[in-house]
């Protein structure tokens, strides 16, 4: 018995280093940040694939986060990578006040309208209208002369005057968009630029086209560009932005006007034989990444989108039998988001529809909020006062930001080492 006891007691000792050793490997395991675990190239692989919605909270995860997040190159990734695109509409009313709608939240949770505060808002009241999207950013007009770029996701802004063509206009009150012939917002990826290309007529009804560098923060001619007269008074004003190039409608001539930010040239394609000779008013959008139409008839909505770009046989027919509808955006890579009777001003309810290829009903959202009550709490005659896009969430910050982080990006790099090398040294101590 005496033995067995001297035994069992001698065993205690290796024991309890055993449970020491282990004790210390889970407390060594516990003191691994995720970098000691993971490569840094595969976290920045992970993070480029997560919905930009998420990023924001991630950047609190540490300093390396941050930076690599606040990287001017990893929003340009994020914004090709990124497995689930956020749309989202923004709305001004009243000329100065806005709200965005989260679309495809709209059908999931209650809280997918808020409120958004506008750049360079004054005291004194200002007009502001939306005009274009691109890539995350939008551009907007404040009255009297002046044109504002702004990411409402990360809040940069940048305002730029437009003087020059207002002193050569023959109207005394030449405003954006209403007055303007054609105005477009597109992305050089050549140049690594944004752009804002106008068409205008001068006193003597000549047509002039400038261009605005983002960049360089300046106007440049580029009349050259038009080897005949456009006809801009037959085009629909407001450009869209796709495959490098800005598009505008006609349903006058039946065609869609192309111009190319790289090549600084314009060309024509043709709609399709459907529309020819179509009493309905036809109108341009970007459904999934490509060109459509569509136009109201009064029992049903006609959608024709373009599967290939420039392909003329592309043109595929869909149809909502609903007439009062305006498609948004696509879901799922397929259903078609529509808004029932834009800003209906008798209610102040956001009526939201998404239909299937064959036009059948899959979901219809009604939703309530105060912002939208202000909204629609109006007469039908003031409904002209509220001005909508709809845009997709990036991280792209604007070109004035891009020059201030181009200047630190030499040190970026190994700021994110010193990063990693702090935590270590950190959970060392």
């Amino acid at each position: 018995m005496d033995k067995k006891k001297r035994k069992h007691k001698g065993n205690k000792p290796k024991q309890q280093s055993t449970m020491k050793k282990k004790q210390q490997q889970n407390e060594n395991h516990k003191s691994k940040s995720i970098h000691d675990i993971l490569p840094l190239e595969l976290i920045h692989r992970i993070l480029l694939r997560v919905p930009v919605k998420d990023l924001g909270r991630l950047k609190c995860v540490s300093k390396l986060w941050n930076t690599l997040i606040s990287d001017p190159d990893f929003a340009k990734s994020h914004l090709h990578l990124s497995a689930a695109p956020t749309h989202v509409c923004l709305f001004i009313y009243d000329y100065s006040n806005a709200f965005s709608v989260d679309i495809e939240a709209v059908f999931h949770r209650h809280t997918a309208v808020k409120e958004v505060s506008l750049p360079f808002k004054m005291n004194t009241p200002f007009d502001f209208k939306v005009m274009c999207s691109c890539r995350g950013l939008v551009l907007l007009h404040r009255a009297p002369h002046f044109l504002i770029v702004w990411n409402p996701l990360i809040g940069s802004s940048k305002k730029v005057s437009y003087s020059h063509i207002v002193s050569r206009s023959r109207r005394k009150y030449f405003m954006f968009p209403d007055i303007a012939c054609l105005y477009g917002f597109g992305y050089d990826a050549l140049q690594d630029d944004y752009l804002v290309v106008v068409a205008s007529q001068d006193k003597n009804d000549q047509e002039h086209f400038d261009c605005l560098s983002l960049r360089t923060n300046s106007w440049t001619n580029l009349d050259f560009a038009l080897s005949k007269p456009l006809g801009t008074s037959n085009w629909q004003s407001r450009g869209f932005f796709l495959n490098g190039a800005i598009h505008w409608a006609s349903f006058r001539f039946y065609s869609i006007l192309i111009f190319d930010l790289k090549e600084r040239s314009f060309s024509i394609i043709s709609m399709p034989e459907q529309v020819m000779g179509y009493i309905f008013g036809t109108h341009l959008v970007l459904l999934g990444g490509c060109l459509a139409l569509y136009s109201n008839d009064p029992k049903k909505t006609n959608i024709w989108v373009m599967k290939e770009y420039k392909v003329h046989s592309s043109w595929t027919f869909y149809q909502i039998p609903r007439g009062d509808v305006a498609p948004l955006c696509l879901s799922n890579g397929s259903d078609i988001v529509a808004q029932d009777s834009v800003l209906l001003p008798i209610d102040p309810y956001l009526r939201l529809a998404k239909y299937n290829v064959r036009g059948e009903l899959l979901q219809h959202r009604i939703s309530y909020d105060h912002h939208l009550a202000h909204v629609k709490a109006r007469p039908i005659s003031m409904s002209s006062r509220t001005s909508y896009i709809v845009y997709t969430e990036s991280l792209v910050p604007v070109p004035s930001e891009i020059k201030d982080k181009d200047k630190k990006k030499k040190n970026g790099r190994q700021n994110q080492k010193n990063d990693v090398k702090q935590e270590k040294r950190t959970r060392s101590e």
